[in-house]
This record gives structure tokens, sequence and C-alpha cells, in this order.
């Protein structure tokens, strides 16, 4: 199958690709400068110039390909709120072209807001919060019912292994060192996902191959793991305190990040599992932590 991947050269995005490629797919991926296109070649991709704002592209690329995969995010949290536009535009464009022709589409998606407090589960359609406007999911949705045999991934709010230099985790670090404790808020008894990069990788490819049209399918390779358990994970490596904070000094301890630093999002996966044949392989987040990947 020819593939086109946007997000090809992200953290997860170039797992993909490899995991693709490795299973005998072609790849077209997208890349906006000349270091993205390198790396595309280098990894034995096609390249596709363009970016997520640029719907000409995707279009293009998607009419191209037998399937797509959706991973491009553009991550700049100071204007939040116009880049999930930006988003959901995307994904309504490329659904437009793949109207009508069975072709996959593979939406990336999330776990965290699924369902807080309780278990999330692959069946819970998650009510619009719009302090968190991602309209990623509910774009793959409508597309859906347009016939297009799209799909969504919900990743873990830690996607987690080595060259992770943007995601969850290492914001945790860099606040810890800037800090001098790994803090985590009361009890810290609140519970992320997570799951390895390469298992996600694995899971956007079965995804790809056999979705079913319409379904919601979690990259959660685990369920439920304290953020106590992560901050004193974090504290042993870095070789300082690790510390209780109470609710009220957390904005000023995280910043922006004292919302997520404070979600409760357990979920399970063994629906995926089950109807994909995903069985997630790769070392565990805190694993990770204790082996350095984030201290080296």
């Amino acid at each position: 199958m020819r593939v086109f991947v946007t997000g090809a050269t992200g953290f997860i995005g170039t797992a993909i690709v490899q995991e693709l490629i490795n299973a005998g797919h072609q790849v077209l991926g997208l890349a906006r400068s000349d270091a993205s296109a390198q790396k595309l070649t280098d990894a034995g991709a096609e390249v596709h110039r363009g970016d997520l704002e640029d719907l000409d592209s995707l279009r293009s690329g998607a009419a191209s390909a037998d399937g797509v995969i959706h991973a491009g995010f553009i991550h700049d949290f100071t204007r939040f709120a116009e880049v999930c536009q930006v988003d959901k535009v995307a994904i309504e464009t490329i659904g437009q072209v793949l109207v009508g022709s069975d072709r996959p589409f593979i939406v990336t998606s999330g776990t965290a807001l699924v369902s807080p407090g309780k278990l999330a589960t692959e069946d819970i359609i998650p009510s619009f919060n719009p302090a968190w406007p991602r309209a990623s999911e509910r774009a793959a949705d409508a597309v859906a019912a347009l016939g297009v045999r799209s799909a969504a991934i919900r990743l873990s709010p830690s996607v987690h292994g080595d060259e992770d230099k943007h995601g969850f985790i290492p914001i945790l670090v860099n606040i810890a060192k800037e800090k001098g404790v790994s803090a985590y808020i009361g009890e810290g008894q609140n519970h992320w996902n997570a799951v390895h990069r390469l298992d996600a990788a694995h899971l956007f490819r079965l995804a790809l191959e056999s979705a079913a049209p319409g379904a919601h399918y979690h990259a959660s390779a685990e369920e439920a793991i304290t953020v106590r358990s992560i901050a004193e994970a974090i504290s042993k490596q870095l070789n300082i305190p690790v510390k209780s904070i109470t609710p009220e000094t957390a904005a000023e301890h995280f910043g922006w990040f004292s919302h997520m630093a404070a979600i409760d999002c357990p979920a399970s996966s063994s629906w995926t599992q089950e109807h994909l044949n995903w069985h997630p392989s790769h070392s565990t987040l805190l694993a990770d932590i204790e082996n350095g990947v984030y201290t080296k």
C-alpha cells in the first residue's frame, strides 16, 4: 500500500514511517523543509512537499495514495485554538478527497480527556471541552459519516521512548530541573496512561490495514500510572527531592502544564488489543525514566 503520512518526521511519525516500510508499504511523507525532506529520504520514504496549512498539498498527497495516516499537528500552545482549527480543516480536506474511495484514513486523537477521573474505554465519546478545543476525533467522525473509511487512534498523554524531546515527560523533567524538586499535586494518586512510541507506531499500521470504519482505538499500553510514581522516578534520576504541592500552588509551580499534572486519565486498550491483535511489547514508562532515557 502507498501511504500518505502527515507528521512523518515527528517523534511518533518517524516510528510510523519505519513501521510501514518494514512491513512492505511505500510511504509518501509530508515535508515542509529541506531538513525534513532529507530525513524522509534517508528513511527510505518518498517526499511530498507541503504542510498542514497548504491544503492543495494535502489534497494531492491524499489523491496519490492508497491510504492516509494523519499524525501531524502544530504543537504551538501559544495559539492552541488556532492550530486546532488548522488540524480540523486538514482532516476535512483529506477526507473530501477520500469520499467514495474505500481508502483507509487514520486520524490521531488522545485519551486524556475521554473520561477524566474514570477508566476510559474505546466506546466512550468524549464531550466537547472548550478549554481543550482539539477537534481531530470529531472531524474524523464527521468524514466517516460521509462514507470515508476513517478511524481514530487515541494516543496516551505520555508516548515515550528514545528521542522524546518535547513530550510530557521532558516537560516534567525540565520543570523539576528549574525548580530543584520533582513535584506532584496532593497525594499524587491521579493517573496517566502511557505507550512506547514503537508500540504506538505498530498500532497505526494495524489500524491502517484493518480498522473498522468509524472506530476509536486506544494506544494505551499501561492503563494507569500514578503521577506520584512518575515524579519519584524523575527525582531519583535527577538526584533531587520529590515533593507534594497543594492544588492552590500547582499553577505557580507547573505553569501552563498544571492542568495535565493534575489530570486523572486512566485508559484501557482491551478492546483495541482484541480487535486489532495489538500486543504492546516495548519498555514501560517508568523503565524508560529509570534507565536514563530522559536524563542522558
